[in-house]
This record gives structure tokens, C-alpha cells and sequence, in this order.
């Protein structure tokens, strides 16, 4: 049944992969920009679930170490290895967010889920798979879209999590919740 799920996104996203960029460009910039008012990124390695088309990749490639993009759709990954190319530090590899491909505690600098959860299964259980690959006390951010999650029931997920919240945002501009949490 889960599988089932995520092939329909999948397909989804495959489907609009051509005119994603177009269509979600300024809000995810607008999304970026807030979650990297409470994570620093210098000098370490980044993960990006559901990195999409690498929009993410030119706000953090100067900074950190190493980035790596992953996402279950191959039509966006193909745009998003072209925006990765642009960098020698940034690397991109289908996976599905609930079985990352990365050994415990790998990532410093920030696991980053935008626009992910909504399209999970079993969200509780996406959350729990960021804070594995999450180092120590490192950050993670993730986004709830308002359409999909009202207040009460996204914050429930976040505090079933077990991470502290460290920072939250409720902003129309971004038209979605945003939560850095402490892995």
C-alpha cells in the first residue's frame, strides 16, 4: 500500500518535472531563505530529500562541504543533476526518504525536507529516518504544506518525533508550516 502511494507521486512529479520550476521557483526560494535563518550550514555535509529539480542546491552549495540531493522522481532528478553539475561539491542519487541510502549520523550540516511529508505514507516514520542520517544534535528542517496539514495535527507529528523544536514558521508567503527540529 505504501509503494502504491509513492508511485503516484512519483508519477506526479515526473509528469510536471518540465514546468516544476516555473510553477514552485519563488515559494521554494522563499522557504529556503527562512529555514537557513536557523541552520548553519558552513563546512559540512547537507542532505536534500525530495530535492526536486536542486532549486536548493545554489543556497547552500557555497557553504557546505559536500551536498546531496535525493528524490524518488527520475524526471526531476534529471533536472536537478543539471543544476547539481553547475557545482563540484553536489551530488544527486534516486531514494526513496523512508530508506535513505546513508549510513547513521552522516549529515552536519542539515537534513532539509521541503514539500516532502505531505507525500509520505507514513510521515512519522519520514521523520524518524531524517533524524538517523541527521549528525548528533545536527538540524533538520521540514515543511508541512497547510492544505495537506492543519496546525494542530503537524505539530503533533513534529512532537511525536521525539526532536525538540527549535524554530517554527507559520508565514502565508510560504504557504506552508516550517519547523527546524534538533536531531
Amino acid at each position: 500500500m505504501a509503494w502504491t502511494s509513492k508511485r503516484r507521486v512519483m508519477h506526479a512529479y515526473n509528469v510536471t518535472a518540465e514546468i516544476y520550476d516555473e510553477r514552485y521557483s519563488e515559494e521554494q526560494q522563499r522557504k529556503y531563505r527562512k529555514a537557513l535563518e536557523n541552520v548553519d550550514v558552513a563546512d559540512d555535509a547537507v542532505l536534500d530529500v525530495g530535492c526536486g529539480s536542486g532549486l536548493f542546491f545554489s543556497q547552500v552549495a557555497s557553504k557546505a562541504k559536500i551536498v546531496v540531493g535525493v528524490d524518488v522522481s527520475l524526471g526531476l532528478l534529471k533536472k536537478a543533476n543539471e543544476q547539481a553539475k553547475v557545482f563540484r561539491n553536489v551530488f544527486v542519487l534516486q531514494a526513496d526518504a523512508d530508506h535513505l541510502p546513508f549510513r547513521e549520523g552522516v549529515f552536519g550540516g542539515g537534513v532539509f525536507a521541503f514539500t516532502v511529508l505531505q507525500n509520505m505514507p507514513k510521515p512519522a516514520q519520514t521523520l524518524l529516518e531524517l533524524r538517523r542520517v541527521a549528525k548528533g544534535s545536527g538540524k533538520i528542517v521540514v515543511t508541512g504544506l497547510k492544505k495537506a496539514f492543519r496546525l494542530e495535527e503537524f505539530m503533533d507529528l513534529l512532537e511525536g518525533s521525539g526532536m525538540p523544536i527549535s524554530a517554527f514558521v507559520d508565514e502565508e508567503a510560504i504557504n506552508c508550516y516550517l519547523a527546524t527540529l534538533t536531531a
